[in-house]
């Protein structure tokens, strides 16, 4: 039977706060005792409740009647509301409002303009992981996995080189949260504003100078109306909004993936040797199950719209719902009693949570993916061996995303 009620208490019970540092240095513990004792959990002293095991998660990804994401993917009280999406564009939509700024999107950002970025992310990749061969001892994150997703993205967006330092600093700036501080910080709002108006101005250039770039074709696109039939376009506000999201979810993310694993390959030697001995089989097999094991997006945000019965309670309307999706990843009910264990080369198949699922799936997931198998392969292919300094290794603070700052390393070149 389903309970309506608040369940007081269970915080102190159970402490979890998706905002310490402690919590994101190593969260899987919390996770697993939210799976074992409540899966279904409710903060009444935060005001909300969370998914932990990949059932309900996988249910609230699909839940579009009752969960919304009108409001954004965000618990931070400034983000979290209905402007959401001014920054996080589609995102912090529901249909059929997403489904048209998707659509128009997609006319630009087109597995097709992807793949055709093969040859550019294999000629980026090298250009700044030799300079780190050359180097022997560097910062992994600072001098090649925050380079290569930025310069990716700013190709596709037509960025200029020379601006493209400055937008990651303001990239990083949107995501980092200060120990104790429970919404967005001041210099993130800044970083906001300051990438608001480089891609106004960037698109005002491409009006009048279109190219081929995505800025170009998003400024084309058009779909018919499914009303009136008449031809509609992105407005402008839209598409900055997309640009921003880009900037995160298309260069903070893959980042932090490219990151993850290699730390973790570096923590498991024995399961980085069988990418040594077949990179063509298993650096695919490395990215997929760093995605499952330490994925960059940890926590996604959903509104409650309708009562939603999920375990033994009723989540009520106008409540907000955390999904778990790095305890989902990690579920012995899917992944079997070792999903603790790092497993390169482990059967995944269609039960990653990582890029989401159903109508809000990753619309970059395909980029993701190519950015970090070109990237990882070049890495393997080049090295004998990696050693991290996991003493001098700096997180990222953030409550939707998980990796590393700093990860300062030391590789013998082949």
């Amino acid at each position: 039977m389903t309970e309506t009620t608040s369940v007081p208490g269970m915080e102190r019970a159970l402490p979890f706060d998706p905002y310490a540092y402690d919590f994101h240095e190593d969260p899987y513990p919390t996770y697993a005792r939210l799976r074992r004792e409540s899966p279904v959990y409710y903060n009444a002293e935060m005001n909300f409740w969370a998914l932990a095991n990949h059932a309900d998660v996988r249910a609230g990804f699909r839940d579009v009647q009752r969960f919304s994401n009108s409001w954004g993917v965000s618990m931070d009280p400034s983000a979290y509301g209905p402007d959401a999406h001014k920054s996080m564009s589609f995102l912090a939509m529901d249909d059929p409002k997403h489904m048209r700024i998707r659509k128009l999107v997609s006319k630009g950002f087109t597995p097709r303009r992807v793949n055709d970025l093969t040859g550019r992310i294999t000629a980026l990749t090298h250009q700044h992981w030799s300079k780190c061969l050359d180097m022997g001892e560097f910062d992994y994150v600072h001098d090649f996995a925050a380079l290569l997703p930025m310069d990716v993205v700013s190709e596709l967006l037509g960025v200029p080189e020379a601006d493209r330092t400055d937008l990651r600093h303001q990239s990083d700036l949107l995501l980092h949260r200060e120990d104790g501080v429970l919404d967005i910080p001041e210099a993130a709002i800044y970083a906001y504003i300051e990438l608001h108006k480089y891609y106004s101005e960037l698109i005002a250039d491409r009006r009048k100078n279109p190219g081929e770039d995505l800025v170009s074709a998003l400024i084309e696109a058009e779909i018919d109306d499914d009303e009136t039939g008449e031809k509609i376009k992105l407005t402008e506000d839209e598409i900055v909004g997309f640009m921003v999201l880009m900037v995160v979810a298309g260069n903070e993310t893959t980042t932090k993936l490219l990151a993850n694993a290699l730390y973790w390959g570096g923590r498991n030697p024995d399961e980085l040797a069988k990418v040594f001995a077949d990179p063509e089989l298993a650096v695919p097999q490395w990215t997929e199950e760093t995605l499952r094991y330490d994925n960059s997006t940890q926590i996604v945000v959903r509104r409650v719209v309708e009562d939603a019965p999920y375990g033994d309670y009723v989540i009520p309307a106008g409540d907000r719902v955390l999904l778990l999706v790095g305890s989902a990843n990690r579920d012995e009910e899917v992944f079997g009693p070792d999903a603790d264990k790092y497993d390169i080369g482990r059967d995944n198949g269609q039960a990653l949570m990582s890029f989401g699922l159903g109508a809000h799936f990753c619309l970059g997931a395909h980029l993701a993916r190519l950015e970090a198998n070109i990237g990882l392969g070049e890495v393997i292919r080049s090295i004998r061996s990696v050693d991290i300094d996991i003493d001098r290794a700096v997180r990222v603070h953030s409550v939707n995303v998980r990796g590393f700052a700093e990860l300062p390393v030391k590789v013998t070149v082949r």
